[in-house]
């Protein structure tokens, strides 16, 4: 492939004023801060093509066309390794993820082009009132992280990387198929006979096959995140994915991808083959099920590279870093949380007290009788 590719920088010039438009999820448009200008963006209408699916046997074999491949400048955080990207006049910044000071490089990230976008639906302001409204209903959280957080600094909405898979699997497997039955056995009980019913299983071998077509198996294909904060995130509209457009990162940041393909797919390989055992012990049916082997066969695998839209604050509180995410479509926030010693230790304290009341009351109670 060739590495002469342009540094791509999602900036568009409003044509009224010159200042740069953003995206403006409550509007679904461009909008200019500085003058109050307006820009439609080109969406897809409901009849057109679905986003284009790649080969991923292709892909692998870094045989995909020039035209699906772009770089893009990024600075790699030295603390949790996050690629964001940054324009050319970003010379030192603070890193979204984890609230690290860095100082950019040059240097660029040459990566699959995005295929498709989920659009932000979600303004700033929203999120940061679902955030709050979260870290108001956590038990033993201190008082202030609450108050510090609605005061701090505005959210980023960051663009986080996935691949999606889909693929064709057909499987034969062998097996086993359990039925139960009882049998009636007499026991001793307190030096008395006594007949009971004891479950047992009848085994009889099995073999068949199973066949499904997945779609849009999603994996998230960055490590800036814990996994579980974006798992909770789910699940994602992708049914209002649109085809990729710069317009719609105007004003955000997207992140870089850090999971590479093939290993993007093995994951999604083991999601497939966890959904295959399930449908081969369903196809078993009976009352219990044994898989001994399963040998299935894929086609028609393609991928595409997607962008999804999340709202992200990295607050430093007392010394420690703590971190909130939210979908940029739903409001579904999940993040980091501190806990209060005051307040845990109140709570002992009032546990203990109401232990004593009871077991005074009841003791009373005994004494009376």
């Amino acid at each position: 492939m060739n590495d002469t590719l342009d540094t791509q920088e999602h900036r568009f010039p409003c044509d009224n004023c010159g200042a740069d438009f953003r995206f403006d999820p409550g509007a679904g448009q461009l909008t200019c801060d500085h003058c109050g200008n307006t820009a439609q963006i080109e969406h897809a209408t409901p009849w057109a093509a679905p986003i284009k699916e790649l080969d991923l046997r292709r892909a692998l074999e870094h045989q995909l066309p020039e035209q699906e491949i772009e770089e893009t400048r990024v600075l790699q955080c030295p603390n949790c390794a996050a690629q964001v990207e940054f324009d050319a006049d970003t010379h030192a910044t603070e890193c979204p993820f984890c609230a690290t000071p860095v100082v950019t490089d040059t240097g660029t990230h040459r990566h699959i082009k995005p295929r498709g976008v989920l659009p932000f639906a979600l303004e700033e302001r929203a999120a940061r009132q679902a955030m709050t409204d979260w870290l108001g209903n956590l038990w033993f959280a201190p008082s202030g992280l609450q108050e510090f957080a609605r005061k701090g600094r505005k959210m980023q909405g960051i663009y986080v990387p996935y691949w999606t898979f889909d693929a064709d699997t057909k499987s034969s497997y062998q097996g086993e198929r359990g039925t139960v039955y009882y049998e009636t056995r007499t026991v001793m009980r307190g030096g008395e006979k006594e007949k009971v019913r004891v479950a047992k299983v009848r085994w009889r071998a099995v073999r068949g096959r199973v066949a499904r077509f997945f779609d849009d198996v999603l994996v998230l294909a960055s490590r800036s995140l814990p996994k579980r904060f974006t798992d909770a995130l789910e699940p994602w509209d992708l049914a209002a994915l649109e085809p990729y457009r710069p317009e719609y990162l105007a004003g955000f940041r997207a992140e870089g991808y850090t999971v590479e393909l093939e290993d993007g797919f093995a994951e999604a390989r083991r999601h497939m083959d966890r959904v295959i055992a399930r449908d081969v012990k369903f196809d078993i049916g009976g009352d219990r099920q044994r898989i001994h082997d399963i040998k299935t066969q894929m086609s028609d695998v393609t991928f595409k590279h997607i962008l999804l839209p999340v709202w992200l604050a990295a607050y430093k509180y007392r010394g420690e870093t703590y971190r909130f995410v939210v979908n940029g479509r739903t409001g579904r926030v999940q993040g980091e949380r501190p806990y209060s010693a005051i307040k845990i230790a109140i709570a002992v304290i009032l546990a203990m007290i109401v232990a004593g009341v009871v077991g005074y009351l009841y003791a009373k109670n005994e004494g009376a009788i």
